[in-house]
């Protein structure tokens, strides 16, 4: 592929809900533009894009791909996206290295949960975008349907400009509102100028205007003549199209169908008409060494800047690291400073990416998308730049990962394998984690949803050939005290020649410090146990917290007071009187009203109003306080509640269930407070079995 200048370039994003037909759009356009042959399909797991096992095993897609086509003397750069909620890592690091969106609406499905939320990552991100309508050769597929609820939800800078010419509920050809001309397709792909059938001018009529309308409102010349009744010529459409796009005022729709190729020429014409080229976007970063802005703005002629906004590790073709230039123009000799690890790195060649198939070229121009093979010191985040520039750009802003499970490794000394797989995955998905659970001794794994950790399972089979399990995780109980208790424990062995004896008479209390394990006083009078043995009762305390008596949870909150004993002037030692101590513990904390603490967790649940019923009841049954709800934009609420860690186990599954997948949720640990009997006498019961 030759090497393409910053105004010839169209960063594009395809987003959309799962399964309204992204890698088939993607694979029609490599195949309209040229780069292919022949449309690979996903039920044959031929696409060019869902290159992966895992995708092909499961017909989705997992990653976001990069797919480069050629089209009017320009340069697209599509990122297909997953659509599935579980990797909305993956759709984040391609948002944030796109300049435009097409969102993906399925003719037969509708407007889904998935477009709502593409078209709030195209707010977030601020990304001009366009509506594109597939499977209109389905019999049931309306595109009128589909404009009218977008036009519902979003208002009237909904501007479709193609309408489908349909006969017997097939898609046969198509009108081009903005030229009033029709096209009939003859063949995959091809097409020939035909009459606008009688019965599509009503609709025409109506398109037009409201485009007319939204055309006129770009200049005060423009409404002038739209009142005086005149026409504006294709050229001024387009013209005052490309503006309101960029900005965001008009939202055009275009329809199609993938598997026929149809339609879709006209989309990539339109990616280069309407959409922006990088240099059209501003982009700024920080100079380490002056601590100033650099304003990168995708100019070639500043200094050489790149971001990482995505790394491929693939055990076949090793490390890519997927720069987006933001200045400058980058080469295969250059020597490029990482200044988030403090390291140099030579890329020695730059290649651009087609699915998983590396094409090598000799620059990229500011703007472009690209991939650099074997960066050691370099991950997702980390911006490249010189030495004498050294710039740093904000890292994209992941979604945080709740949902988590045990895993434990299946084949014995497979334990290293395990982590190493591990982390190569969570260089590539920034939200995948993998924690040492050190106080409950356990390994979880935690992602975006149970599929996502399913997935994760299931590469770490197929790629790196190790086996885990998952399992439910255990929570973090915690053991405490809450009356007074008094004992006296001697601790006396005789095994000829030196004995062991140690006595303490010991109170305990609750302290009332819940963040600490225990507090110990001494108030021993007269010598009754002498002060050089204090460290070892204190030891021995030490010791008893680890594991409580109760159900073996980490104890807090326990005041212990050495108030008297006895020792033997040759039988004491430090061993014995440690002894004494953890049995005076065991007693004691037995007999002062020893109940187990839950962790609880502050829950954060936003949702669309008709919702929080629903969610309010379901929290109610997780043992959660309700404490109350605010509004936010966008007809939502927050719902704020309290919620046992335990309550939690799930609940990914059961609101997306509950919202269509509209409801999304953030929990962090708040503190303990006593579980009720009924939980405690289960999990007594539970680590007993376990012992």
């Amino acid at each position: 592929m030759k090497v393409y200048r910053t105004d010839e370039i169209r960063n594009v994003v395809l987003l959309g809900h799962g399964g309204s037909g992204k890698t088939s759009l993607a694979e029609a356009m490599l195949y309209v533009s040229g780069a292919t042959n022949r449309m690979g399909k996903i039920s044959d797991s031929n696409t060019v894009s869902d290159f992966d096992k895992e995708e092909q095993k499961r017909g989705f897609s997992i990653s976001t791909t990069l797919i480069p086509v050629e089209w009017e003397k320009a340069k697209i750069n599509i990122l297909d996206t997953p659509g599935y909620f579980d990797f909305v890592g993956e759709v984040e690091e391609a948002v944030s290295a796109a300049d435009a969106a097409v969102i993906v609406v399925s003719g037969k499905a509708g407007v889904q949960v998935g477009t709502e939320k593409a078209w709030e990552l195209c707010d977030k991100y601020n990304l001009p975008r366009m509506v594109y309508v597939t499977e209109m050769d389905v019999d049931d597929a309306s595109f009128r349907q589909v404009v009218a609820d977008l036009t519902e939800r979003y208002g009237k800078k909904i501007a479709p400009h193609f309408q489908p010419i349909r006969e017997n509920e097939k898609l046969v050809g198509y009108i081009n509102v903005i030229k009033n001309a029709a096209r009939r397709y003859t063949d995959i792909g091809q097409r020939e100028e035909c009459e606008i059938p009688d019965y599509c001018l009503p609709n025409l009529e109506i398109l037009r205007d409201s485009l007319m309308e939204a055309v006129a409102e770009t200049s005060d010349e423009f409404m002038e003549r739209y009142f005086a009744g005149e026409e504006f010529s294709v050229e001024e459409i387009r013209a005052a199209m490309r503006t309101e796009v960029m900005d965001g005022d008009i939202v055009p729709v275009a329809m199609g169908s993938n598997l026929q190729a149809q339609g879709v020429a006209n989309l990539l014409s339109d990616i280069v008409r309407f959409f922006p080229s990088p240099d059209r976007r501003s982009c700024a970063g920080l100079n380490r060494r002056t601590n100033e802005i650099f304003e990168a703005n995708y100019e070639f002629s500043k200094a050489k800047t790149a971001y990482v906004f995505k790394t491929m590790v693939d055990p076949f073709i090793g490390k890519y690291s997927f720069v987006k230039v933001c200045s400058g123009v980058i080469k295969g000799d250059d020597v490029l400073y990482n200044a988030d690890s403090d390291a140099e790195e030579k890329p020695g060649k730059i290649y651009t990416m087609c699915g998983n198939k590396p094409s090598e070229v000799t620059e990229l121009f500011a703007g472009d998308i690209g991939a650099i093979a074997k960066l050691s010191n370099t991950r997702t985040g980390d911006t490249l730049s010189t030495k004498a520039t050294p710039v740093s750009f904000a890292r994209t802003d992941f979604s945080v990962p709740y949902t988590y499970m045990k895993y434990s490794v299946k084949t014995k000394g497979d334990d290293d394998k395990v982590s190493q797989a591990l982390a190569k995955m969570m260089a590539e998905d920034m939200t995948l984690k993998a924690v040492n659970d050190s106080e409950n001794r356990q390994s979880l794994l935690y992602g975006m949803g149970d599929q996502h950790l399913e997935i994760t399972v299931s590469k770490l089979a197929s790629r790196y050939k190790v086996d885990v399990i998952l399992e439910m995780p255990k929570v973090a109980f915690r053991e405490t005290i809450r009356k007074k208790s008094d004992v006296d424990t001697k601790y006396k062995k005789q095994s000829g020649g030196h004995g062991q004896y140690g006595h303490v008479k010991m109170k305990f209390e609750p302290s009332g410090d819940l963040e600490t394990p225990y507090i110990f006083e001494e108030v021993v009078v007269g010598g009754a146990v002498p002060k050089n043995y204090f460290p070892a009762v204190e030891k021995g305390l030490q010791d008893s917290v680890v594991k409580g008596p109760l159900a073996g949870y980490p104890v807090v909150g326990v005041k212990a007071i050495l108030y008297d004993g006895s020792y033997h002037p040759v039988d004491s030692s430090e061993m014995a009187f440690k002894t004494a101590t953890v049995q005076a513990f065991k007693k004691g904390f037995m007999e002062a009203g020893p109940v187990l603490l839950e962790p609880i967790a502050s829950l954060k649940v936003t949702v669309p109003d008709e919702y929080t019923g629903d969610v309010m009841g379901d929290l109610n049954k997780r043992r959660g306080r309700v404490l109350g709800m605010n509004p936010i934009a966008g007809g939502k609420q927050v719902i704020e509640a309290d919620i046992p860690m335990t309550g939690l186990f799930g609940y990914c599954t059961v609101l997306r269930s509950m919202t269509g997948g509209r409801g999304t949720y953030a929990y962090e640990f708040a503190r303990y407070e006593q579980a009720p009997s009924d939980v405690q006498e289960k999990e007594i019961a539970a680590r007993a079995a376990e012992e």
